[in-house]
């Protein structure tokens, strides 16, 4: 008999597959208690853990150290999302940790369906193939550079593609990737970055915002931004500001748009895209394993 839980809760829409709770059952002795509307509160979420030992939650629902702290058995919180920091934590781990409460996040489940999405917008807003036309003729990306902010895993999958579409790369990242740098990938601060870069894709970690008027002031005139992150990575009034200048454009999907979706909306040249980017079917099913791959890891410690 496989180890268990005694009782494992979804407690909000996690996004697993069938196939995947269907295994994770396995780990439960209860049956799983399942979940898919988001909760209205705290109490509501302290209600639905009730005295499980195991829970998983997406990145919608925030856990507060006030739901940790009543929460008697809790062992084991799976964050169906990201874990990049506590910083940018949906679940406040500390708190956890404080209790010898184990969090589990994944990373690297969406991220081809971001590549696909920012050069798809690029090109569309290159060829004129929408409400938007970048130059006053259609346009190609060869020859043109592309700004990367955020060198993770998937800023350099973008870097890659880009040079393969015959682009050259500047990048800022906290930490510089020797590794990755070439004839067309160099790094470059952030200051001589966004003068030079004709499009500009951020890939930050939630609430970091490293974009306000400075920074905008000094970004090339007719210029792209794109921005998939899990919310701004800019001030938003000096993103206004500067999309609200003819030749400017944005491109954001809901994502990049979280929290602030009425001042994105405003503005005639930034292209709101109404779905998360990097949801695909493959995503998914790569968000399903990762995440049944932490519950395994932890049952067998």
């Amino acid at each position: 008999m496989e180890k268990q839980f005694k009782q494992i809760v979804c407690v909000d829409n996690t996004n697993l597959q069938p196939w995947a709770l269907e295994k994770l059952a396995r780990y439960s002795e209860k049956p799983i208690k399942l979940f898919n509307e988001p909760p209205a509160s705290d109490a509501e979420i302290v209600e639905r853990i009730g005295d499980a030992d195991a829970f998983l939650v997406s990145w919608g629902t925030k856990i507060s150290a006030n739901v940790i702290e009543q929460a008697p058995n809790l062992q084991y919180i799976g964050m169906c999302c990201s874990l990049y920091s506590k910083e940018s934590a949906n679940v406040d781990i500390d708190a956890a940790e404080k209790r010898g409460i184990t969090v589990k996040g994944v990373r690297d489940y969406g991220d081809e369906g971001v590549v696909e999405f920012v050069f798809a917008q690029l090109i569309n807003l290159g060829k004129g193939m929408g409400k938007h036309q970048w130059k006053p003729k259609q346009t190609e990306l060869k020859g043109k550079t592309l700004g990367i902010i955020g060198m993770g895993t998937l800023g350099s999958m973008v870097a890659q593609v880009a040079v393969a579409f015959g682009m050259d790369v500047l990048y800022f990242s906290r930490t510089r990737k020797p590794d990755l740098e070439t004839v067309h990938i160099r790094y470059a601060p952030l200051e001589e970055l966004l003068p030079q870069a004709d499009a500009i894709t951020t890939h930050l970690p939630r609430n970091t915002h490293l974009l306000g008027k400075k920074e905008f002031d000094l970004m090339k005139p007719n210029s792209v931004l794109i921005n998939t992150s899990l919310g701004a990575t800019y001030e938003i009034d000096a993103f206004s500001k500067w999309a609200s200048q003819a030749g400017n454009f944005a491109i954001v999907d809901i994502d990049g748009a979280l929290g602030n979706e009425a001042a994105h909306q405003a503005l005639p040249n930034v292209i709101c895209i109404d779905r998360i980017s990097g949801m695909t079917d493959a995503a998914f099913r790569r968000l399903s394993e990762k995440v049944l791959a932490n519950v395994e890891e932890y049952l067998t410690l």
